[in-house]
């Protein structure tokens, strides 16, 4: 025998109910319609603890009591960095790309002439002369990069555009948050003295930031060393094959702005870096790779060790699977990121840790001594 249940709800729950539900589907809304401009402020206030480390060494080298001083040089200094890297080493990439596409016919033309036996091999599959309609094929599909490259980049001046634009606004907010965001969290924080709670939570904020700080200088300064060699042997080899000098400090700022990410930035950049020197000299590209395997053993076993320290003893299972999510969620700016958020993480959880901790101990001086006494002789029969 089946039984029915009638449940009733009276219009003011089902209101609250709805009323909810709606909230949040415009909390959501909200929150997507700002992502953008959340992804700015993020990218600010992380800006501002990377910076942060340089703006004490200068303040500390710097006389007075002042901090807009030590803000200023540190700012001139990188976005002077960050137009440099723009001016020089884009400009630079798009024209070894275009002179490798218009020098690839007749590098091909070249090569294929010393090798006859192509013809032979066409004639074996219906093929009259392989070796011309190979060179054919390859003026084709240079000619049309080449007739593409303008159109493309016509395209692409919106998007370089709205960069730009996002970039000023992070440079200007990062500003105002090393200048005027200490002083507003330690007023803050001032107004719940008498809570241990808010006093923790301060301190928990203050480690990480200085996670993030302590981070970003030793990656930089790692970087600066790998950008520096590449820098010299890639001037070498311009020397050595005739190849042209100024090519020697873009190539370094490419190697240094990749090898901020973790774990494969510093072979990407390496390789990306073998493959336009090839492009000019293809042994020049080869050498170049081979000092790269080699630096690479040196970074990973000398400098790395030496510079970072244990780092921010995070396995590399959970460096490898940060740097995955942050790459498929912001691309290369989330590689980069990733770590230190993952590190941020783990100073929270961390202090959850404590405070569980603590919790756990009032709890066990509430109880009475024989409720304590069976809680050791538990564990113990446990052990």
């Amino acid at each position: 025998m089946s039984r029915t249940y009638k449940v009733t709800v009276d219009t003011k729950t089902f209101i609250r109910f709805w009323l909810v539900i709606l909230g949040f589907a415009a909390a959501g809304f909200l929150l997507f319609q700002a992502a953008t401009g959340l992804l700015i402020i993020g990218a600010a206030l992380f800006f501002a603890l990377a910076i942060n480390p340089l703006v004490r060494k200068l303040a500390d080298w710097i006389p007075g009591e002042g901090i807009k001083l030590p803000i200023t040089i540190a700012y001139i200094l990188v976005v002077g960095f960050l137009s440099a890297f723009l001016v020089i080493v884009i400009p630079t990439i798009i024209n070894e790309t275009v002179n490798f596409a218009r020098n690839l016919p007749d590098t091909v033309k070249s090569v294929s002439d010393s090798f006859s036996w192509l013809n032979d091999l066409g004639r074996n599959f219906g093929v009259e002369n392989l070796q011309s309609e190979i060179v054919t094929n390859i003026q084709q599909f240079s000619t049309t990069i080449i007739n593409d490259f303008g159109a493309n980049f016509a395209n692409g001046i919106g998007a370089v555009g709205s960069f730009v634009a996002g970039l000023i606004l992070t440079l200007i907010l990062s500003l105002f948050m090393l200048t005027e965001g200490p002083s507003l969290i330690d007023r803050f924080f001032s107004t719940f003295k008498s809570s241990k709670k808010a006093a923790r939570t301060h301190n928990t904020i203050k480690r990480m930031g200085d996670v993030v700080s302590k981070y970003v200088s030793n990656a930089l300064t790692v970087a600066l060393i790998n950008a520096c060699c590449t820098a010299a042997v890639t001037l070498t080899l311009c020397l050595c094959f005739k190849l042209d000098p100024g090519l020697a400090l873009p190539f370094g700022l490419i190697t240094g702005v990749f090898s901020l990410i973790p774990m494969f930035g510093s072979f990407i950049g390496g390789c990306i870096v073998a493959l336009l020197l090839a492009f000019n000299a293809w042994i020049a590209g080869l050498i170049f790779l081979v000092y790269t395997i080699v630096y690479l053993q040196i970074e990973s076993n000398l400098i790395s060790p030496k510079i970072q320290g244990k780092g921010l003893q995070l396995p590399a299972l959970v460096v490898l699977a940060s740097v995955t999510i942050g790459v498929y969620m912001f691309g290369i700016i989330g590689a980069i990121i990733s770590i230190p958020i993952a590190g941020c993480i783990k100073v929270l959880l961390e202090e959850y840790s404590k405070t569980f901790e603590a919790l756990e101990e009032k709890k066990d001086e509430k109880k009475p001594d024989a409720q304590k006494a069976d809680d050791k002789k538990l564990i113990a029969e446990k052990a």
